[in-house]
């Protein structure tokens, strides 16, 4: 069945690509907008690229009303999300565009709680749900509740900071509280907002997470759980190599789709854990709310089509049975899980044991134009590098550039 509504990806990357394919899957027409054009994700066939000046801020609403008018004049189209700072925007201004787009989204109240670690915390430590402790530095006051920690544990920003992201990881993983305070000193100055966790033992592949959607009645219409096989970087990296974990879905779908109706969540949600390699219990990390995640195209290539489940959903439609792949599909970032396999000693095919196919996030036959721009823009960068080199060694000793 070929759809009329469109579906407006906002973001591109590894996300946004695997959001544009899923809805292409199920014959949706999909616009990827992002600022970006030379994106390779934009080059998908599996969706129409459109550029906008920015994906969050005031910039961004001006861009969606313009549109509104314009490309998208009477279709009110079935928008979703890819990232943190959109699902911020758009939350802050949703009355000024739910008659124009098609979206679910929390109150305004939980979008602020749970994309903010320390909110999250409170809120799960109120209800009871399982996750390690937690202290906020917000000053050099602050710093010696860092004693009440048992050690090691992971630093962290209380939430996405451009500035942040500029000179520091995304985490790290200290082993003790002197090591702890000497790195959020470093930290404050940049972004005074600082969580520090105690930290979950266990390997990357102990990271388990369960993606859903939420519908406005608050039924779960689709539910997914996976398992990390790597990280890049290790331990505190984001997701470079996945895989279903069907062994602990019942679990993790019931206290993840528990936690969520309680806090009268709608719309796409996911939950990451770890279980504890001392305990076998499973930790909450932190939760995904408002958008898709990184990695959720792992849920389509296993029969459980998440951005189809909220286009029905939005269109008061049916949501199709979910259909089990024949075999088991691992996705993976190739070149990042290449890089976390052989920093680990690992060899390429590790962890995928269980599996029938391992599918490349960028790389598909039929729709090969992403990988292939991004390996010719590789080659350019390498060859003008290569350039600057040569000019740099044919310069005349003692002359000036």
């Amino acid at each position: 069945m070929k759809h009329d509504t469109p579906a407006v990806v906002l973001g591109a990357g590894m996300n946004g690509l695997g959001v544009a394919r899923s809805l292409s899957r199920a014959r949706v027409p999909v616009w990827l907008l992002d600022p970006d054009v030379r994106r390779p994700e934009m080059h998908t066939r599996a969706a129409k690229p459109l550029k906008i000046a920015a994906l969050h801020g005031e910039m961004l609403i001006e861009e969606l009303l313009r549109l509104a008018s314009t490309q998208f004049s009477g279709l009110r189209p079935v928008l979703l999300l890819t990232q943190e700072e959109s699902v911020r925007t758009v939350s802050r201004q949703r009355d000024r565009l739910s008659a124009l787009y098609r979206f679910s989204l929390p109150s305004p109240e939980t979008v602020n709680a749970l994309q903010h670690k320390h909110g999250f915390q409170r809120l799960a430590e109120h209800f009871g749900y399982p996750i390690p402790p937690l202290v906020r530095i917000g000053g050099p006051a602050d710093l010696p509740e860092l004693e009440r920690l048992r050690y090691p544990v992971v630093v962290k920003p209380g939430e996405r900071h451009e500035g942040y992201g500029q000179q520091f990881r995304k985490a790290y993983r200290v082993a003790s509280a002197a090591e702890a305070a000497e790195l959020v000193r470093r930290i404050l100055p940049v972004m005074s907002d600082v969580v520090v966790q105690e930290w979950t033992e266990g390997p990357d592949s102990n990271i388990y997470f369960c993606l859903q959607y939420i519908d406005r009645h608050a039924c779960v219409t689709a539910s997914f759980t996976g398992r990390k096989v790597r990280s890049w970087p290790p331990q505190v990296g984001g997701t470079a190599s996945c895989a279903p974990a069907p062994d602990a879905h019942a679990e993790l779908s019931a206290l993840t789709a528990g936690f969520f109706q309680s806090m009268g969540v709608s719309g796409m949600a996911g939950m990451e854990y770890k279980r504890d390699a001392r305990s076998g219990q499973f930790r909450m990390v932190e939760p995904t709310i408002g958008r898709t995640d990184y990695q959720a195209e792992i849920a389509t290539l296993n029969g459980i089509n998440l951005p189809y489940a909220a286009y029905c959903a939005e269109l008061d439609m049916a949501c199709p049975a979910s259909a089990e792949a024949v075999q088991p599909q691992a996705w993976r970032v190739r070149s990042e899980d290449e890089q976390s396999a052989a920093l680990q000693h690992q060899r390429p095919g590790d962890g995928f044991d269980n599996v029938g196919a391992v599918r490349d996030a960028l790389w598909r036959a039929t729709d090969p134009l992403p990988c292939l721009v991004q390996n010719w823009q590789r080659i350019r960068r390498a060859l003008h590098a290569r350039s600057l080199r040569r000019l740099a060694g044919a310069q005349p000793a003692g002359s000036k550039s």
